[in-house]
């Protein structure tokens, strides 16, 4: 038998067998039975980094994450079976790439976020972690105007992460 229509043949199974057996998580196990439905208040902010809007650019893609994934439903506080506390505890912003003229012309901008995430129906908390992030963005010696970019970047990585100790890891 030809090699290349054997590996076509098996191709074509493993494609069938796939869809005959539905749809397989990749996730790890499951989240808590009791906690269906999540809130995520405004992050807090004790960094001394004072960038206009990234407690509530956070917020907004943690939330926005959440409804994506469906494996929660995206609730208020007082209803909410968890609830998300994230809290923006560092930011550094750093020279990634310095030019022969000693000009900065890249930069890393790393963000440090504190997350409880509370058990509403048992009263308890189901795990505290700390997720760290980072994200690039150009720089000249006069501007930081491309600083939102690394912020944007950095706030997307660790919300992923943070969705992801969500709904696995337990």
């Amino acid at each position: 038998m030809n090699k290349k229509y054997l590996i076509n043949l098996i191709t074509i199974f493993l494609f069938v067998l796939n869809f005959a057996c539905g749809v397989y998580s990749y996730r790890g196990n499951n989240p808590p039975e009791d906690i269906r439905s999540v809130a995520v208040p405004l992050f807090e902010n004790s960094s001394s980094f004072s960038e206009a809007n990234i407690r509530e650019s956070f917020t907004e893609n943690l939330k926005n994450k959440i409804i994506e994934d469906n494996t929660f439903i995206l609730t208020d506080k007082n209803t909410a079976d968890g609830v998300l506390k994230c809290n923006i505890t560092n930011v550094r912003d750093e020279a990634l790439v310095i030019s022969g003229n000693e000009n900065v012309t890249k930069r890393k901008l790393t963000i440090t976020v504190n997350v409880d995430f509370e058990n509403m129906v048992k009263k308890k908390k189901v795990w505290e972690r700390t997720f760290e992030n980072w994200g690039e963005y150009s720089s000249s010696a006069t501007t930081f105007s491309n600083r939102e970019t690394g912020i944007k970047d950095a706030t997307e990585k660790i919300c992923e992460d943070i969705l992801n100790d969500m709904t696995s890891n337990w």
